[in-house]
């Protein structure tokens, strides 16, 4: 039996979230048919619906909402980017009936959830690919080549100066300037911290031999709170560095990451061609879809976000049910799918995985 499955959360729940001032998209006749099946059977949608998480996923939430609500003029979805781990806090203690998170739940996370949502009633699958780019601030120079190791070695503060031998010799053609490195990272729990210290620590273990999760864990750098922050901290001075989707990165300059023998510069395509080569984490129930993501495929962009999207599959309130159902069905959808892509440089989801993931949200209800 599902228990205490999430109340109607009103309009005091986070609405000093994303304020919608996007004219909405128009509908495309060649939506996703798989997802279709979740938002046609939405009907006539009215209300509010109020969930939250991981700022990576603010522009493309601002596309998806103002595409769902154009659609749905009766609507309201708010959005509340207070970053990943306030997501899955939101979620798991009922305050937000979806959310969104750059990391997974976990196994205690999972079970908590389910004591929300009833036994094998969590909903998760990755609805926003992208990747997260090592972007850096240094003058008249817009791309770098470096190896694991030293981003690794940059990041943990063995390496200090923009001059250092291991940054100068995969690039011998780079003016560089013997400036400090100041590391700016997330000062909240963030998934994008959990996701770049994964990378790291599955590629080069020996050099960053901390254990991954959403709090840095390296003392004494800059932090910022949420994307928008540590970007603009790495704007406002000289010779830093970050790790930031990489669709809000504005004029920062990037680095190319060493995979196998080549370099691989970021792009929507090389990060979603990690999670087609990734194995589903087994052992989870049948609407639980993670990824155990494999950081070392030639060709591919191995620092990769892979943001979830978190709901039941029972709700207590009808109402409720069918916002969710219908908000995440038209995110999966092609439509959703490619106004994420236009607005926040994302990746849409491989057809075969949206069908899938559009399959669990279809099976939403109340009761």
């Amino acid at each position: 039996m599902k228990i205490s499955r999430f109340p109607r959360v009103g309009s005091a729940v986070m609405v000093g979230a994303l304020a919608l001032s996007l004219a909405a998209c128009g509908q495309n006749p060649g939506a996703d048919a798989a997802a279709d099946g979740a938002s046609a059977s939405a009907g006539d949608l009215s209300g509010e619906l109020s969930g939250g998480g991981a700022s990576s996923q603010e522009s493309a939430m601002e596309a998806w909402r103002a595409g769902f609500q154009g659609q749905y003029p009766d609507v309201t979805v708010n959005y509340d980017p207070v970053g990943s781990g306030g997501g899955r806090e939101n979620f798991i203690s009922g305050a937000f009936p979806f959310a969104g998170s750059d990391a997974a739940l976990d196994d205690d996370e999972l079970a908590d959830a389910e004591a929300q949502c009833g036994e094998g009633g969590v909903i998760e699958y990755p609805a926003y690919i992208s990747p997260v780019a090592v972007a850096f601030n240094l003058e008249g120079i817009d791309s770098l080549n470096m190896t694991p190791e030293t981003i690794a070695g940059i990041f943990k503060g063995d390496i200090t100066t923009w001059d250092d031998a291991a940054i100068a010799d995969d690039n011998p053609d780079a003016d560089l300037p013997s400036t400090d490195i100041t590391v700016v990272h997330r000062s909240d729990d963030s998934g994008t911290t959990e996701n770049f210290q994964e990378y790291l620590s599955t590629v080069v273990p020996d050099v960053w031999t901390y254990e991954p999760e959403g709090i840095w864990p390296v003392d004494g750098q800059e932090s910022a709170q949420g994307t928008s922050g540590v970007v603009s901290a790495a704007q406002a001075g000289e010779g830093t560095i970050t790790y930031a989707d990489a669709s809000q990165i504005a004029d920062l300059g990037t680095v190319a990451v060493g995979v196998g023998e080549e370099f691989v510069e970021y792009s929507p395509e090389a990060a979603a061609a990690v999670i087609e080569g990734s194995p589903r984490v087994e052992g989870t129930s049948e609407h639980v879809f993670a990824y155990d993501l494999a950081r070392d495929i030639e060709g591919t962009y191995p620092i990769v976000l892979v943001s979830y999207h978190l709901a039941c599959a029972t709700y207590e309130d009808a109402e409720q049910a069918e916002l969710v159902k219908g908000f995440l069905g038209y995110v999966l959808s092609e439509e959703g799918q490619k106004a994420a892509a236009d607005s926040a440089g994302s990746a849409p989801l491989p057809t075969a995985l949206a069908e899938e993931f559009a399959g669990a949200v279809d099976a939403i209800t109340a009761g």
